[in-house]
């Protein structure tokens, strides 16, 4: 009787002590789905007998069987010979552009020089011009004087507007390239219309007339005129 008991308690302790290791192994299967529950969304639940059952992760997809997708289309790789060819294409337009540019400029005449004006005709255009001023006495004298000293400059190579009317005058006598009674014209004319832009005068239309008509008949006395070479004579037969 007592060999049974001991059989019986010893029994029971084995038991007991297999529903402890099962209750430690289904903590611990608990804590390690509850890991994997936060890393992967796999949930753990434990049952009455210990035993821990691994959910898989909740999805909002529908139930039933899942659609296959379409197989999408090839995807183009430009190659570097894609590139090249592209690139010579582009730098052939340009060539050709280039040289229908240099034919047409070629075949285009070619733009004449532009005329060189004369200083006298240069200087009849001005003074054309300035009888707009003739009701400005001042302005007027000035304007015409101005045209007379350019004339003389770029005609006679004579420094007038560098001058003052003294200093020009007082040159004037040792000058060779203009005659006496030029000289003497150049004189009144200066010195008249000096009067007229310092010393306040204020002549009247009449006078203002005859001051532009005396340097018009300047510039036209002082122009080349162009005389033709002689004809050339045949030689005498012998």
């Amino acid at each position: 009787m007592s060999s049974r008991m001991r059989i019986a308690e010893c029994g029971l302790r084995n038991e007991q002590r297999s529903s402890s290791w099962s209750l430690v192994f289904g903590h611990s299967v608990v804590a390690l789905a509850w890991l994997l529950n936060h890393s992967s969304g796999v949930a753990a639940t434990k049952t009455n007998t210990g035993a821990a059952v691994v959910v898989g992760p909740k999805t909002n997809a529908p139930a039933g069987p899942q659609q296959l997708q379409d197989i999408k289309g090839p995807i183009e790789i430009t190659s570097w010979t894609d590139w090249a060819i592209r690139g010579a294409v582009v730098l052939g337009a340009l060539a050709l552009l280039a040289a229908a540019w240099w034919w047409w400029r070629r075949k285009r005449p070619p733009a004449p020089p532009p005329r060189l004006v004369p200083p006298d005709e240069r200087a009849r255009e001005r003074l054309a011009a300035a009888l707009a001023l003739i009701e400005q006495p001042e302005r007027f004298c000035t304007t015409v004087s101005e045209i007379v000293r350019v004339y003389l400059e770029e005609r006679f190579g004579l420094r007038a507007p560098e001058r003052t009317t003294e200093e020009f005058l007082a040159e004037l006598p040792r000058n060779a390239v203009l005659e006496s009674r030029h000289k003497a014209f150049l004189s009144d004319f200066l010195t008249g219309t000096d009067l007229v832009k310092f010393a306040k005068f204020e002549p009247g239309r009449k006078e203002l007339e005859d001051l532009h008509a005396a340097a018009v008949r300047l510039v036209e006395e002082t122009t080349p005129r162009f005389v033709p070479p002689p004809p050339v004579q045949p030689a005498p037969k012998p």
